[in-house]
């Protein structure tokens, strides 16, 4: 059972709210620069948040279909994440945009350039040697680089898609 409906979000993109279950889809989903909130609280704060933020749920738990008043929601399918992926891109239409801005895995914020001397330090001497554009999280403070790592990822994600 689905009800989503992303397209009617006046062309921005859609933002989710993950549950409990779905902690790893919720990082791959801010990997590809989609705002996706994780929650872990009971399902009513969890459905008053979707609601409330204008987020489409995500959720495994069967029996939270059941009630009536849920915000555009989609039930996800599969235990493996890349399924999961697979099926929310599908279900909301959602391109791979290259330029989209990453946000941090960890803390679903959007990342900042940061300068080659401002991640000096803070990334293996390695990374620093060979990279010259970083990104950095303002919140947590975590640096990251488009390192192979970045490129396994994407090569992942043009697969599913394909």
């Amino acid at each position: 059972m689905e009800h989503v409906s992303a397209a009617d979000r006046s062309g921005d993109a859609p933002r989710f709210l993950a549950d409990a279950m779905l902690g790893r889809l919720a990082t791959w989903l801010r990997i590809l620069g989609y705002d996706a909130e994780y929650f872990r609280g009971e399902d009513a704060e969890l459905i008053a948040r979707a609601e409330r933020d204008g987020r489409i749920l995500l959720t495994r738990d069967t029996g939270m279909l059941r009630r009536r008043d849920l915000p555009p929601h989609l039930f996800i399918r599969d235990d493996r994440v890349m399924e999961q992926v697979r099926q929310v891109m599908m279900a909301c239409h959602l391109a791979l945009a290259p330029t989209a801005p990453r946000r941090c895995p960890r803390c679903n914020v959007t990342l900042e350039p940061r300068t080659k001397a401002e991640a000096a330090g803070r990334v293996p001497e390695f990374v620093w040697s060979r990279h010259d554009a970083f990104q950095g999280c303002p919140t947590c403070g975590r640096i990251y680089w488009a390192g192979s790592h970045r490129q396994r990822m994407d090569e992942t994600i043009r697969a599913l898609m394909a």
